[in-house]
């Protein structure tokens, strides 16, 4: 894996971390596209990982797109818009996408500042844990750009749509006591503290059968966008699959033993 994008597995739960510290974290660089494409489908195609954490090094999750690049019109910023539309569909959106697409639940552990792309990224994730010196801040607007890599979307569905909507109009940065307050963060924590706690929700989050714990997530994504008679036929169809797996036999067989379950995937 590349070293701009670390990858480590312990037990069920993978850490991804956003490795250039020395200048907060900034995505969008020419390997991060394939870097997070690879980490996602390893994540995917390994049914023993049951909850991911994104993390940045350092002291920032990440400060989002390279400013310089854009002004210098380097790292494809530059030339025609038809061909900076392509840059941004087939780079910066591969990221997006990539995080999206993972299978299982993703808890971002915000270190510190998440800006722009980086605010982005982070609301791609299931749920988020947040530093107290965490700052969030969708601050497109105050270089003269769109939210466009998928803000516009994903802050209304998370913080409402006023809220969401101050955010990108002013290009207002938040703390994290004020994104807990927002429904931005589901907790803030002193951030020394910070992986250790996101490690024990993801431990949490890992003890569950993982067949159901994914589909789980798939349904919580589509009722996102979908009426409540389609989930509640993919629900019965999932149940279905669900009542006849090991794991559902075994999670029965564990509750009259008063034991701990043993899920193998099955």
């Amino acid at each position: 894996m590349s070293e701009a994008l670390l990858f480590e597995k312990k037990g069920h739960v993978v850490t991804l971390t956003i490795n250039r510290p020395e200048s907060r974290n900034p995505l969008g660089a020419a390997d991060d596209p394939e870097n997070f494409t690879n980490a996602v489908a390893r994540i995917n195609a390994d049914r023993d990982v049951r909850c991911v954490i994104l993390t940045g090094a350092g002291k920032a999750f990440s400060a989002g797109g390279n400013v310089k690049a854009m002004r210098e019109g380097g790292e494809g910023f530059g030339g025609p818009g038809t061909h900076i539309r392509e840059r941004y569909r087939n780079g910066i959106h591969r990221i997006v996408r990539a995080v999206w697409s993972i299978e299982v639940p993703v808890i971002a552990a915000v270190n510190g500042p998440a800006i722009g792309l980086g605010n982005d990224v982070a609301c791609l994730c299931d749920t988020r844990i947040a530093a107290d010196s965490a700052i969030f801040g969708a601050t497109f607007l105050k270089i003269g750009l769109i939210p466009g890599d998928g803000g516009a979307w994903l802050l209304p569905r998370i913080i409402g749509m006023a809220r969401a909507s101050e955010l990108l109009y002013t290009g207002d940065t938040i703390d994290a006591k004020m994104a807990k307050e927002w429904g931005l963060v589901s907790e803030v924590v002193p951030s020394a503290e910070l992986m250790q706690r996101a490690h024990e929700v993801a431990n949490k989050i890992s003890v569950q059968a993982p067949d159901v714990l994914r589909m789980t997530k798939q349904l919580l994504r589509h009722g996102m966008t979908t009426s409540f008679d389609a989930i509640m036929e993919l629900s019965a169809s999932m149940q279905a699959i669900a009542h006849h797996s090991a794991d559902h036999k075994e999670a029965l067989d564990a509750f009259f033993d008063k034991r701990v379950p043993v899920y193998k995937g099955e």
